[in-house]
């Protein structure tokens, strides 16, 4: 077993050093308020004198200021800091310059489960950065969840990780104004979950519902058939959605914003096309 320093123990540092514990690692612990590592030292870990103590740091901290606060002015030579912090991937291209004039070297990560999902089934991470760096501690990573290696690009696993969380905000987000728009009706959330549950599935499927496959293999060929389904038709039917949650007195600044991205779309004269084609004015702000 290998011996790892997590710095920052806000609940998602908290859980990985307790995972890391559970899996028979030697645990060092660093937070900026030292009262936080007390329930990690008696649960085994060690506290470490700072944040640069140790030779495979582990950061969960709010961005990635808090890095550079947190660990200073220390001289990083030889030591790998796996950050799993949230920031913009420019951000984290910067992050890994950093790190390498100290001597160290920066893997850059994105976990897609709350801290209640570390160390269970189902869990991934996005890792970006020297392949050869990642390969050396992925057993020890792996203690947290799958190691997911995205690419050397330092920003690459921020992307991922925000390209699902668009994905997941959205999406729930979209769900609450369903659900509503249901409620004023005296629909339960209830009553609508299995539906709902059903769309969720067939979208990420291989059915004829399967839209999230049919519409990266149109958007790889460059080509948006229409059919029987165009744009023009989505736009006025979303339209319709946005007047229904009007009537019903919602909130409606989100399903109003992709009305207007649909009818942009539409007036930019693809209209005819399918719904992939409203990447290209994504593509094109």
């Amino acid at each position: 077993m290998s011996r790892v320093t997590v710095v920052g123990l806000g609940p998602m540092g908290s859980k990985m050093a307790e995972t890391f514990l559970a899996a028979g690692h030697e645990v060092a612990v660093w937070n900026r308020t030292a009262g936080k590592a007390d329930p990690l030292v008696a649960q085994g870990a060690a506290r470490a004198a700072t944040a640069a103590d140790g030779d495979l740091l582990v950061v969960s901290q709010i961005g990635y200021q808090a890095m550079y606060d947190s660990l200073g002015d220390a001289r990083l030579d030889g030591k790998v800091v796996v950050n799993l912090s949230s920031g913009t991937p420019e951000e984290l291209r910067a992050a890994a310059g950093w790190v390498t004039g100290r001597g160290g070297t920066l893997i850059t990560a994105g976990i897609m489960v709350p801290p209640p999902g570390i160390g269970q089934p189902g869990a991934y991470t996005f890792y970006s950065g020297p392949e050869d760096v990642l390969g050396r501690h992925a057993a020890t990573l792996e203690a947290l969840s799958a190691v997911t290696y995205v690419g050397t690009d330092p920003g690459l696993a921020m992307m991922y990780y925000q390209a699902q969380l668009l994905i997941f905000w959205s999406s729930l987000t979209s769900f609450m104004h369903a659900t509503a728009l249901l409620r004023t009706a005296g629909a339960t959330p209830a009553e609508f979950l299995p539906f709902a549950r059903d769309l969720f599935s067939q979208l990420g499927g291989d059915g004829p519902m399967g839209y999230a496959k049919i519409l990266a293999e149109e958007i790889t060929a460059g080509v948006h058939p229409g059919g029987e389904n165009s744009l023009h038709m989505q736009a006025v039917g979303l339209g319709h959605a946005v007047e229904a949650l009007e009537q019903a007195g919602l909130e409606t600044t989100v399903p109003k914003a992709l009305h207007r991205l649909f009818e942009r779309a539409d007036a930019e004269g693809r209209g005819d096309e399918g719904l992939g084609t409203v990447i290209e004015s994504i593509s094109k702000p």
